[in-house]
C-alpha cells in the first residue's frame, strides 16, 4: 500500500505540474495517472483493496465541502429542484438509456439497470469543477447540485436492486426502497440535532483553546464520523458528509472548517481519480475505437439534450437549460461501482461491461473541458448575433462625448472612480468583459458596455481618440499591457492611470506607456502611515508634502520588503516580488571607499534605498564614499539581491 501510494503521487506530481502548463484541469491529470499506472499499461500499481476505499473518502471529503455552501433554507428552496427536476431526469434520462441498450441486444432487466446507471452523473467531477469556476451558486450549478443530490439516493437503491435481481435472499425491491430512504430520513433528523446542540458546543470549546491542532481534528472527526455513520446504516458515505457539511454550514466556524479541509479533500479526491483511471483497458481504445467514440457521443447527446429540455420545459433560460445539460452528461463514479457489481452477479458480459467502462471514462474526461468552455461559449452566443449592431450602438452613444474618461474594467475599483466621476459631472464610458455584471449594471447607468477592451474595434467604438483620459482598472498586469499597447497605438497623447495590485511590473507599464500606475497595496501603505503620522500629531502640511514626495518618485521608498520564513517570493502573476536586504560591510569588504553609485549596482536591477552610518541615513545626492560599518539598504528580486550582496563584499 505505502509503494503504491508513493507511485501515484510522485506520478501525480509529474502529470500535474504538466497540465497545469498546458491549462488542463487537474482532474485530467489524474485520470491519466490511473490509465498509466494501472494495470492495462505500465501496472506499475499492485490490486490493493485498500485503494479503492481510500480514494471513496475523497469524494466524502468533496461532498462535506459542498455542504458547508449550502444552508438548510438553501436545501429547503432545492426541493423542487431535488425532486422535481431530479426525478424527472433519472426517469426520462435512464429509460432512453435503457431503451437504446436493449435494442442493441442487451437483456431488458440489465439494460435497465444499465440505463439508471448512466443516467447518474458523476458528483465528484461536475462538484469540483463548479466549485473551481465559482458557479455553485449560479442557475445551472443549483440545478446541477440538485439533481446530483437525488441522484445519489437513487445509486444506493440501485445497489440494493442488484442482488436481488440476481436471485439473492434479501428482501425485494418494494421493501428494499422506502426502507432505504427510511433510513436516510433518520440520518438527517439524527444529524439535524446534533448540529443544532452538540456540534456548536464542541466547536466553541475547541475555539477557546486557541489550538489550530486540535480544530483540524475535530473537522476530520466531524467527517469521518458522519460518513462512518452512513455506511453503517448502509447508505452512500458522500451522502452523509454532504448532509453534514449542509447542518454545520449555519455555524460560525464554516470558512474556518473548510479551509483546515481543503488539503485533505484535494489529495484524497486525486486518488478517486486515479483509481477511476485505473479501471480502463488502454488495449480497448486500440481495437474498439471508434465504437467507444460513438458510444460516448450518444451518451453525451442523450442526457445532455434531454436534461436541458427538461430544463427548459421547467421555464429556465435557454442558456441555463444547455448548461445544465451540459454539466449533467457525463456518467458517473457510480456506474464503474455497478458495472462491477453486476458482473459479480453475472449479469453483464465481460465485453460490453469494457465498452461501456471506457465510454463512461472518456465522458468523464471530457466533462471538465467542456464545463470550462461553457463560459466562454455562454459569453460568445450572448454578443455573436449582434456584434455589429453593439458597435454601431457604443458609437452612437459615445458619438458626442469629447474629453471624457474611458474606463476599462468595471469592477469595484472601476465603479468606484466612476461614482467619482459622476459626482463631478465628468462623462465616461466604461467597458466590461463580465455580462452579468454589465447586465446589472446597465440597469441603472447607460454608459457600461460589454466588451474585451483589448479590442480596437471597441476602443475606437468608445472614443478613444476624443478622450482625456484612459483608466485600466483591471486586475491582469497582462491585460492591462495589451490594453496600453493599442490604446498608444490609437491615441499617442492619451493620458493612461493604471491600477495594478503591486509594483512587480511597475516598469515594465511605464515603460508600455502608463502616465501613472497607482500599486494598491502601496497606496493602502501609504494612507495608514499618513494617518499613523498624523495621529501621532505631526502637520497635515507636513504629512502631504511626505505622500506627494512619494508619489513623485514612483513609490522608490515603498519598493521591496523585508521577507519573512513564511513570504511568497512570487506574486500572484508569477513574477519576482522585490524585496529588501540591509548589507553590513565589515572592513575588508569590496565595496569599502567607493561611492555606491561606482558599483554597478543598478545594472543588476537593483536600487540603494539608503546607505546608513551609526543609525544615520546618509544623503545619496552627496555620492557618499562606503566606510567599514556601514549598511547598504538593497531593493530588487531575490537573484539580484544575491548577485549585489556578492559584489559589494568581494567585488564579483
Amino acid at each position: 500500500m505505502f509503494t503504491d501510494l508513493l507511485i501515484i503521487l510522485a506520478c501525480s506530481l509529474l502529470i500535474i505540474a504538466l497540465f497545469r502548463r498546458l491549462s488542463l484541469p487537474a482532474v485530467l491529470g489524474y485520470l491519466c495517472v490511473g490509465l498509466l499506472v494501472g494495470p492495462a499499461a505500465l501496472d506499475w500499481i499492485s490490486s490493493s483493496k485498500d485503494l479503492p476505499h481510500l480514494a471513496e473518502l475523497g469524494v466524502v471529503f468533496l461532498l462535506f465541502t459542498l455542504g458547508l455552501e449550502f444552508s438548510l433554507p438553501r436545501m429547503l428552496a432545492l426541493r423542487n429542484t431535488v425532486f422535481g427536476l431530479g426525478s424527472a431526469q433519472v426517469a426520462l434520462c435512464g429509460a432512453a438509456l435503457g431503451g437504446a441498450l436493449w435494442l442493441s441486444g442487451i437483456a431488458p432487466t440489465t439494460a435497465a439497470l444499465l440505463g439508471l446507471g448512466l443516467a447518474l452523473s458523476s458528483t465528484a467531477i461536475v462538484g469540483k469543477e463548479l466549485v473551481s469556476l465559482g458557479e455553485v451558486f449560479s442557475d445551472h450549478g443549483q440545478n446541477a447540485m440538485g439533481v446530483l443530490l437525488l441522484q445519489d439516493l437513487v445509486a444506493v437503491m440501485l445497489l440494493t436492486l442488484v442482488p436481488t435481481l440476481a436471485g439473492g435472499n434479501e428482501a425485494p425491491w418494494y421493501w428494499s426502497i422506502p426502507w432505504t430512504l427510511g433510513k436516510a430520513l433518520l440520518l438527517f433528523f439524527g444529524l439535524l440535532l446534533a448540529s443544532r446542540w452538540l456540534l456548536p458546543k464542541l466547536f466553541h470549546e475547541v475555539a477557546q483553546a486557541h489550538s489550530a491542532e486540535l480544530f483540524v481534528m475535530l473537522a476530520l472527526v466531524i467527517v469521518l464520523l458522519t460518513a462512518w455513520l452512513t455506511h453503517l446504516l448502509g447508505l452512500s458515505m458522500a451522502l452523509g458528509a454532504f448532509l453534514a457539511g449542509m447542518l454545520l454550514g449555519e455555524s460560525h466556524y464554516r470558512h474556518q472548517i473548510e479551509a483546515d479541509i481543503r488539503p485533505f479533500r484535494d489529495i484524497l479526491l486525486g486518488l478517486f481519480f486515479v483509481s477511476v483511471g485505473m479501471l480502463i483497458d488502454l488495449r480497448l481504445f486500440a481495437e474498439q475505437g471508434l465504437n467507444i467514440a460513438l458510444i460516448t457521443l450518444l451518451l453525451l447527446s442523450i442526457k445532455g439534450g434531454l436534461v436541458a429540455l427538461i430544463v427548459r420545459l421547467r421555464g429556465d433560460s435557454g442558456e441555463t437549460a444547455w448548461r445544465t445539460g451540459l454539466a449533467l452528461a457525463q456518467a458517473g463514479e457510480f456506474f464503474f461501482a455497478l458495472v462491477a457489481l453486476m458482473r459479480q452477479h453475472a449479469l453483464l458480459d465481460p465485453q460490453v461491461a469494457g465498452l461501456l467502462l471506457a465510454a463512461a471514462f472518456c465522458s468523464m474526461a471530457l466533462t471538465p473541458l467542456l464545463l470550462r468552455a461553457a463560459p466562454r461559449l455562454a459569453a460568445h452566443l450572448r454578443r455573436a448575433p449582434s456584434a455589429e449592431s453593439q458597435l454601431e450602438e457604443i458609437s452612437s452613444r459615445s458619438a458626442e462625448l469629447h474629453d471624457h474618461t474611458v474606463i476599462c474594467g468595471y469592477g469595484r475599483v472601476g465603479q468606484s472612480i466612476g461614482r467619482f466621476l459622476q459626482r463631478e459631472g465628468q462623462a465616461f464610458i466604461a467597458l466590461d468583459d463580465d455580462p452579468v455584471r454589465v447586465e446589472e449594471a446597465s440597469a441603472g447607468e447607460n454608459n457600461v458596455h460589454f466588451g474585451d477592451s483589448r479590442r480596437r474595434d471597441l476602443l475606437i467604438a468608445v472614443g478613444i481618440a476624443r478622450a482625456r483620459l484612459l483608466v485600466i482598472a483591471v486586475d491582469k498586469t497582462d491585460i492591462a499591457l495589451a490594453i496600453i499597447t493599442e490604446a498608444r497605438q490609437q491615441c499617442p497623447q492619451l493620458q493612461i492611470l493604471v491600477r495594478t495590485r503591486d509594483d512587480s511590473r511597475l516598469a515594465e507599464l511605464q515603460a508600455a506607456g502608463a502616465n501613472e500606475v497607482v500599486p494598491e497595496l502601496l497606496e493602502s501603505s501609504l494612507m495608514l502611515a499618513s494617518h499613523a503620522l498624523v495621529m501621532l500629531g505631526i502637520p497635515q502640511s507636513q504629512v502631504q508634502a511626505h505622500l506627494d514626495e512619494v508619489r513623485s518618485n514612483r513609490y522608490r521608498l515603498l519598493h521591496g520588503f523585508y521577507h519573512g520564513a513564511q513570504a511568497n517570493l512570487l506574486s500572484a502573476q508569477g513574477q519576482e516580488r522585490r524585496l529588501l536586504h540591509a548589507v553590513n560591510l565589515p572592513d575588508e569588504a569590496h565595496a569599502c571607499g567607493h561611492c555606491a553609485n561606482e558599483l554597478g549596482l543598478e545594472e543588476l536591477g537593483l536600487e540603494i534605498q539608503a546607505v546608513r552610518r551609526d543609525g544615520i541615513d546618509l544623503p545619496l545626492e552627496g555620492r557618499p564614499a562606503l566606510h567599514p560599518g556601514d549598511t547598504v539598504l538593497l531593493s530588487g528580486p531575490l537573484q539580484a539581491i544575491e548577485a549585489g550582496e556578492a559584489r559589494l563584499l568581494s567585488g564579483d
